[in-house]
């Protein structure tokens, strides 16, 4: 299993970044996929997820409405689209494939994890 993430910089309180994350090495269509962040000196927090068939979400509280999860199964490919962004969404981002189709969000649901991409919101 292979997970590449891309897509993290640095943008302004207010901008908008797309991370992407490209799977491999296995049924992308048949697993959930999720997005988690790590700030420096913090514990690594659930982000948002989407089931297999892309049907379902789930978000965290801190970003619901403002970001967006989706996943392009011809393309093995999961989206985090982050709009009105804030200085405290600054973390790496990673991206995980779920051990289940359905929607979960503990991070001992996900048991593949890509290596991050770094997101620098600035005040």
């Amino acid at each position: 299993v292979q997970l590449q993430a891309s897509g993290g910089g640095l943008v302004q309180t207010g901008g908008s970044l797309r991370l992407s994350c490209a799977a491999s090495g296995f049924t992308f269509s048949s697993y959930a996929m999720g997005w988690f962040r790590q700030a420096p000196g913090q514990d690594r927090e659930f982000v948002a997820a989407i089931s297999g068939s892309g049907i379902t979400t789930r978000y965290a509280d801190s970003v619901k409405g403002r970001f967006t999860v989706s996943r392009d199964n011809a393309k093995n490919t999961v989206y985090l689209q982050m709009n009105s962004l804030k200085p405290e969404d600054t973390a790496i981002y990673y991206c995980a494939a779920g051990r289940f189709s359905t929607v979960v969000r503990a991070p001992t649901d996900f048991d593949s994890w890509g290596q991050g991409t770094q997101v620098t919101v600035s005040s």
